[in-house]
């Protein structure tokens, strides 16, 4: 019986500690969500008071409306999760109420035996009555032990009856945090549908300007050869030197603890939102339309400085008509780019160190001073998704 009970404590406490790590991520997550949301909202303010639709206003609501949905889902696993509680605290509950029972019944009936046992021969009279000095102290041991099982039964019977009230206690405040995450819920639902009317509103009246989505589309892609046109240049100056198949030892290094940190590198901006992913995206406004991003787009406000994600070596700072500067940095054998850039303070040749500024993000005065960033990274010609390299969060 005790070993089934604390079987069901070690469980019912694994679960929670399980389950509460697990809440704790999840109510993390939701925090950096709404954070995210706040920006986006600030954002598209200053985009509302220039009363003017634009295709990155309809990728900021897009992102809005994932991060919306991001929220809905944590909530509706954490809802998951503290059912699950409800459920495992319930059997434990009811494993240790009936353990409670037994326990209760076994002591009364061990009382009422000793207390038959002791009526008319009392202990000092049980020990004396000993035949010898041995008999008379197994005897004394004997009723020490019986007076120390008692006593623990006492402690357990107190303990599990503690233990059941916590439990109900806990059971109560994880009701109660369902009921709370739900009329949230709800909240976030009703604020979800309202930006997808007004994203299905921009996509009607962007769809009238199909032309202007069409010029933007191969200006994107414009821009897109140009630079790895530059970075086909830069490769083949560096091989004609020998410089990529000898690598210096510190080159080597660097590349290295660059792939060493993929995952983990520190945003190229301060703050903002990816608002345009890496690899074949469907076009958010022209049907049947697909786009081959080479790149991410970070999306800020205002001042916006940019800085380099790793150590390393610029190896090109040039300017793209229309599009303003672009800058690579090489990594060992990686290239990180960052395209549109204003007031570029580095030049080729210069060693930069991890989060150093090279330069300011271009800020458009007709579209809510929004900073565009557009971010890549190459292994040589490879593009990569820089959205693996940078850190969950900037």
């Amino acid at each position: 019986m005790r070993i089934l009970l604390s079987i069901i404590f070690t469980f019912t406490l694994t679960v929670n500690t399980f389950n509460g790590q697990t809440k704790s991520d999840l109510e993390k997550q939701r925090k950096i969500a709404l954070e995210e949301i706040d920006l986006v909202d600030k954002m598209l303010k200053e985009t509302t008071k220039e009363k003017k639709e634009s295709l990155n206003e309809l990728k900021m609501i897009g992102s809005k409306l994932a991060l919306r949905e991001k929220i809905l889902r944590g909530m509706r696993e954490e809802i998951d999760l503290l059912i699950e509680r409800i459920d495992l605290n319930n059997i434990a509950i009811d494993m240790m109420e009936n353990d409670l029972i037994v326990l209760k019944a076994e002591y009364e009936n061990a009382i009422l035996s000793s207390y038959k046992t002791s009526k008319g021969n009392s202990r000092i009279a049980y020990v004396l009555s000993s035949r010898d000095f041995n008999q008379g102290y197994k005897r004394l041991k004997y009723l020490e032990q019986i007076t120390k099982i008692r006593r623990r039964d006492t402690e357990t019977i107190s303990e599990l009856k503690e233990q059941v009230e916590l439990s109900k206690i806990k059971l109560e405040e994880d009701l109660n945090r369902i009921s709370d995450l739900q009329s949230r819920e709800e909240q976030q639902k009703s604020l979800l549908r309202g930006e997808q009317v007004r994203q299905q509103k921009i996509v009607r009246n962007l769809s009238t300007k199909e032309k202007n989505l069409q010029k933007e589309l191969e200006e994107k892609k414009r821009i897109a050869r140009r630079i790895e046109s530059e970075i086909a240049k830069l490769l083949e100056e560096e091989r004609k030197r020998g410089a990529i198949t000898e690598l210096t030892p510190e080159q080597r290094l660097i590349g290295e603890s660059f792939e060493e940190n993929k995952g983990r590198l520190p945003w190229p901006v301060e703050r903002g939102i990816i608002t345009s992913k890496f690899g074949i995206q469907h076009h958010p406004v022209l049907k049947y339309v697909t786009e081959d991003n080479i790149d991410i787009e970070i999306t800020s406000s205002g001042n916006t400085p940019v800085r380099s994600v790793f150590k390393g070596d610029v190896a090109r700072v040039f300017a793209i008509p229309g599009a303003n500067m672009a800058v690579i940095i090489r990594h060992g054998r990686y290239l990180t780019v960052y395209q549109n850039l204003v007031n570029v303070i580095v030049k080729a040749g210069d060693k930069v160190s991890t989060n150093q500024k090279i330069g300011t993000v271009f800020a458009d005065k007709d579209d809510g001073d929004k900073a565009i960033l557009k971010f890549m990274v190459f292994e040589e010609k490879s593009k990569m998704d820089p959205e693996l390299w940078i850190s969950k969060k900037n």
